[in-house]
């Protein structure tokens, strides 16, 4: 297959046929909040398509697969992986979410906000903050929430978030040594129904 996209659908019924090569981009929190359990986490900030090639077990002839929430950050890995020279991976489009809606087997463990949500928030109170400041302080903070809106909009229009980066980093979206394990441990497997619960 040399798509570099497939639907969640067609990659349910390919897991049910055959064993399958996937990554998951999320950040680690996110991973391990839910995840497909064929999965194996590699966030984007970290990912080194050489690396990941190399520590692979199925051969490069077998396609590796990716994966995130909702596809933006998987596309993003599958371009990195092109980049390098590596041209059999393919992004799940629609994630991790798509996957479950598609009722592969999911794991669960500790619950999470997801990177987008927290983009959101942090996005938001930066705007208002300098508004707020703008109104009781001085008016030359207004442009602390132009600056948040021209990176906003920056952002949309390269697919590439630099609040997103930084927050990718920050200690709530890693896993702690204690935790590292579990972050790849099945914590028991749930149908989709149960996603929500």
């Amino acid at each position: 297959m040399t798509s570099s996209t497939i639907s969640a659908i067609e990659f349910a019924q390919l897991c049910r046929d055959k064993n399958v090569d996937l990554i998951d981009v999320r950040t680690p929190a996110e991973f391990r909040e839910v995840h497909l359990g064929i999965a194996r986490n590699t966030p984007i900030d970290r990912l080194d398509p050489t690396a990941v090639m190399q520590t692979r077990t199925s051969g490069s002839e077998h396609p590796l697969y990716v994966i995130c929430q909702s596809g933006g950050r998987g596309r993003k890995a599958c371009e990195m992986f092109h980049k390098a020279g590596f041209a059999n991976v393919i992004n799940v489009e629609g994630g991790t979410s798509a996957c479950i809606a598609a009722g592969l087997a999911i794991v669960r463990g500790r619950k999470t906000i997801s990177l987008e949500r927290q983009v959101r928030i942090a996005a938001g109170s930066l705007v208002l903050l300098g508004l707020l400041l703008a109104w009781l302080v001085h008016p030359a903070f207004v442009f602390l929430s132009v600056f948040v809106g021209a990176g906003l909009v920056f952002a949309g229009i390269t697919d590439t978030c630099g609040i997103g980066m930084v927050l990718a980093r920050m200690p709530w979206n890693q896993c702690s040594q204690i935790e590292t394990s579990s972050c790849s441990t099945e914590r028991g497997r749930l149908t989709p129904r149960e996603v929500g619960r």
